[in-house]
């Protein structure tokens, strides 16, 4: 008779759906190795051996938030010391000097500011497409959506996102989902919009059209159920609309903040979530692995964990950092290719939308000319 972990491996090689409970048994399985390869399969049936990243420059506007989430190092109050926030004009600047770097995206998320008017928002869009309209504007969380939409244009979440997108937004960041668990929410950002709130958001911008990244923050106080729970309410979305372009999930950061009583996760807890997680969701056709959170070393053997992409080159990200990541703030193009090809992958650069920009020959990748 075949054991449990022979079973669920069957069904996978049969591309045949795995449950929520049979998530939970990969989680205990003891041999990392065997979910490794399992996952590494997937990677492969759905990707061949590409790996790619994307060349984009992060923007924290602004830190200065109304909630108090426990897990976080970012936010701040107005007036408290390590508040910041950021000018448009500051914005665009910085972004005219990242463009000659061959950026293509720009990567915006920031606290839910008390004060700042909508059309701060809006200006903030129409002047970094004025920078370059070609430049793809993945910006803002769909809690900073709800903020905004709620507390700020006093408009429904369908209004303010045309609003939006009318000004220059393109797609939405994945930020904010956490664990969707309401009593781990209740403990680790007590106060935030619900799973619902947050996947409501997700399924209006997918219905408009709309892609979307989306996100697991783990290694904190959830249970494994609760993070089986967590990916099944994303296959259900993406099953629903779609318009998941990718997975990203990272591990708690437990340092500057009321959770750093917490031992962070360690690298086999890293890879193990990545196996799990590509395994699981089948309806996803990407899955990256976020070097800002567990270091180039580690999201290079990702790539053998059911991983596919690497993100970006990133620049100046502060969120993961003043929760005390020591990882460097930006990659180049040459450290990131380097990495996956040292992993026995083929480097293709890609846009916002998981699309190559380049296409792979082996060893070597040439500019696609269709």
């Amino acid at each position: 008779m075949s054991t449990p972990f022979q079973a669920i491996e069957e069904k996978v090689r049969q591309d045949i759906r795995i449950t929520p409970e049979e998530a939970v048994l990969l989680y205990r399985h003891p041999r990392l190795h065997d979910l490794g390869k399992l996952a590494n399969m997937v990677r492969e049936r759905k990707n061949n051996n590409r790996a790619t990243f994307v060349l984009n420059r992060y923007f924290n506007y602004s830190n200065i938030c109304i909630l108090n989430c426990q897990f976080c190092a970012f936010a701040r109050k107005k007036q408290q010391p390590g508040a910041f926030e950021y000018s448009i004009a500051e914005m665009a600047e910085s972004t005219r000097a990242a463009l000659k770097e061959g950026i293509t995206e720009i990567h915006i998320v920031g606290g839910l500011h008390p004060s700042l008017p909508f059309s701060y928002y809006l200006d903030l869009l129409r002047e970094l497409k004025a920078v370059s309209p070609a430049l793809h504007l993945k910006t803002f969380t769909a809690i900073e959506i709800r903020h905004l939409a709620e507390r700020i244009y006093k408009h429904s979440i369908k209004e303010t996102l045309e609003k939006l997108r009318e000004a220059g937004l393109d797609s939405l960041t994945g930020g904010g989902a956490e664990i969707f668990d309401p009593t781990v929410r209740d403990q680790i950002c007590r106060g935030k919009e619900t799973a619902e709130e947050w996947l409501e958001v997700h399924r209006i911008w997918h219905r408009m059209g709309g892609r979307s990244t989306c996100t697991m923050l783990y290694g904190h106080v959830e249970t494994l159920e609760q993070r089986a729970d967590h990916l099944n309410h994303l296959r259900q979305l993406q099953d629903e609309t779609g318009g998941f372009t990718a997975f990203v999930p990272f591990a708690f950061e437990p340092e500057n903040n009321a959770l750093s009583h917490i031992r962070r996760a360690s690298a086999m807890e890293e890879l193990r979530n990545l196996a799990v997680s590509r395994i699981f969701l089948d309806n996803f056709d990407h899955l990256t692995a976020y070097w800002i959170s567990m270091g180039l070393p580690l999201a290079q053997v990702a790539l053998s964990y059911g991983v596919d992409d690497l993100h970006g080159t990133i620049f100046d990200e502060k969120i993961f950092h003043m929760a005390g990541s020591t990882t460097p703030l930006g990659q180049t193009v040459e450290r990131l290719k380097a990495a996956i090809r040292e992993a026995r992958r083929d480097p293709v650069q890609r846009d916002s939308h998981y699309l190559p920009l380049e296409k792979s020959t082996g060893n070597t990748q040439e500019l696609a000319t269709t």
